[in-house]
């Protein structure tokens, strides 16, 4: 978890005193904001009323849901807290679940600045958290990753795709796990909109939930997986990427009758995806 500097702690103090929340429920907000890039955050915390969603606009939900004073000091908060991070983009991340950021680089998620007046009426620069270790890149994702293809946040949920290696990272609550990606070309990624929602995203073979993905690590410590089993019968359940790929087998089938493959090229393309089975 990001260390706030001693004048981010102040802000943060003096958010909560203002609002008659405490210090740590002002912070646990702080970092539900960021992580929904400062325009909406899912949240779970007892003064909030348990769990609960902000959206930029006025949209708010509370496990309180009678509380009309509780909402409206929720939703100023949030809205207080939005307006804070906005002074400081690179506490934003640059692409969301609905449109990722592309590219070979990828700033880190620290540092930024809040402007206050000194004494003489200028501006300095105040930044709320401690910037990484000399040397030290402030990526979130385990080290020696290099620089993802595509990353993004939705409430609180960031992930970074590296597509080169087929790894993907995503944290959760502060913990990363870090995925094999086999051999999916993920084009999109998305959440159920509620508290703990599933994860998935789009490939070659349709909606994957990405619990299906074996794991590499969990907070950069392996995590030793046994090997996916065979379905030993027709009763055996089959998950989302067992049926994409029999909807394929089908559809390749369909083509070799209408004579676009040969039977080579049929017999080749089958036993790749029987192979993923």
């Amino acid at each position: 978890m990001r260390q706030l500097t001693p004048e981010g702690q102040q802000i943060i103090n003096n958010i909560a005193q203002r609002t008659n929340f405490s210090s740590d429920a002002v912070f646990s907000m702080l970092q539900s904001v960021i992580n929904g890039n400062g325009s909406m955050a899912q949240f779970n915390h007892p003064e909030f009323g348990g769990s609960g969603q902000w959206m930029r606009g006025g949209m708010i939900m509370l496990g309180d849901m009678f509380n009309n004073g509780l909402k409206n000091s929720v939703g100023n908060l949030c809205q207080e807290l939005a307006n804070l991070i906005a002074n400081q983009p690179n506490l934003i991340q640059s692409g969301s679940f609905q449109s990722q950021s592309q590219g070979n680089q990828q700033q880190g998620n620290y540092g930024g600045n809040q402007q206050q007046q000194n004494n003489s009426g200028a501006t300095e620069a105040v930044s709320l958290f401690v910037p990484p270790p000399a040397g030290s890149s402030g990526n979130w994702w385990p080290a020696g990753l290099q620089f993802p293809n595509s990353t993004g946040a939705q409430n609180n949920v960031r992930y970074a795709y590296f597509a080169t290696i087929r790894r993907l990272a995503i944290e959760v609550n502060g913990q990363v796990t870090l995925y094999d990606t086999l051999d999916h070309q993920i084009g999109g990624f998305s959440q159920q909109q509620s508290v703990g929602g599933s994860i998935t995203f789009t490939s070659q073979y349709g909606l994957v939930d990405v619990k299906t993905l074996p794991i590499i690590s969990i907070d950069n410590v392996p995590v030793q997986t046994p090997n996916h089993p065979q379905p030993s019968s027709m009763n055996t359940p089959l998950t989302n990427q067992d049926a994409n790929i029999f909807d394929a087998l089908e559809k390749l089938a369909a083509l070799k009758d209408k004579g676009i493959l040969t039977d080579a090229e049929y017999s080749t393309k089958k036993a790749e995806l029987l192979a993923r089975l």
